[in-house]
């Protein structure tokens, strides 16, 4: 693999783990449509390394203030918001934790190699986020601040979030989808969601690790998905104030179509 295209694997792969675009899908989408060799999933998991730090960077705050308040919370034996918001992360990782781990091999070596489902996958989701968005803000005239998400809606969210071992479903679509249609508002949602990719992305990192070779390609692609990353964590968050998730669900529909249109008439 070249320099170049590190980085510019790096760069799709900071944008898109944290728009609803799905980040997996592109990184195997991007070198088919293009021609390149498949960059593989050690590599793809480096690359999910990088956007982990630049989620650690900023919320460092965050994470830090229900981690001592987590801990205060089993010291104290008193409940307090922060502390119970650092065990309801946990919680909902565990659904994804235990299905990626069993089907781990059926995931790496037949889903990712099926185009067809990875583009179909794209498309659905796209309509599902479109419809669920608009649904959501007929049906809640009062959303949900983030402290206020139940370990219910939380755990539902988790399990939501087993789809985005599929690629193209997204892992930020499936949990974003998820919170909308519970009524929790898209600032809630949306910040749940970026806390909820650490212990993720942390867990398919430490099970990779051992086929990663931190080779001057793997470290540039960490370093270009660390920083785009952190423009797309702000770029979201500031972009939700004022609008809806409208544009990536028709920006994943339209991606679906290049491919089937390349798979279709241009194998």
């Amino acid at each position: 693999m070249s320099v170049f295209r590190a980085v510019i694997l790096g760069i799709i792969q900071g944008a898109a783990e944290f728009l609803p675009i799905s980040s997996s899908a592109h990184l195997i989408l991007v070198p088919y449509l293009f021609g390149w060799k498949e960059s593989g999933l050690s590599f793809d998991v480096a690359l999910h390394f990088g956007t982990m730090l630049a989620i650690l960077v900023v919320f460092f705050n965050e994470w830090l203030i229900m981690f001592r308040d987590a801990i205060r919370c089993i010291k104290e034996k008193k409940q307090n918001n922060n502390g119970k918001m650092f065990w309801y992360l946990l919680a909902a990782t565990v659904p994804a934790a235990i299905v990626g781990v069993l089907f781990d091999d059926i995931i790496e070596n037949i889903i990712r190699n099926k185009i067809w489902i990875i583009a179909l996958a794209l498309a659905v989701m796209g309509l599902l986020i479109f419809i669920g968005d608009k649904w959501a803000n007929y049906h809640y005239k009062i959303e949900k601040k983030f402290e206020d998400i139940t370990l219910k809606e939380a755990i539902i969210i988790g399990c939501a979030q087993v789809f985005s071992l599929i690629p193209g479903f997204s892992r930020s679509g499936t949990t974003i989808l998820a919170g909308r249609l519970q009524g929790l508002s898209k600032d809630a949602v949306t910040k749940f969601t970026f806390l909820l990719s650490v212990p993720v992305i942390c867990g398919a990192t430490i099970l990779k690790i051992t086929d990663l070779e931190l080779t001057k390609e793997v470290i540039i692609g960490i370093l270009s998905s660390f920083a785009m990353g952190i423009i797309s964590i702000k770029f979201l968050l500031s972009y939700i104030k004022k609008h809806d998730f409208s544009v990536f669900a028709f920006y994943r529909v339209i991606l679906a179509l290049i491919v089937f249109i390349k798979l279709i008439f241009f194998k």
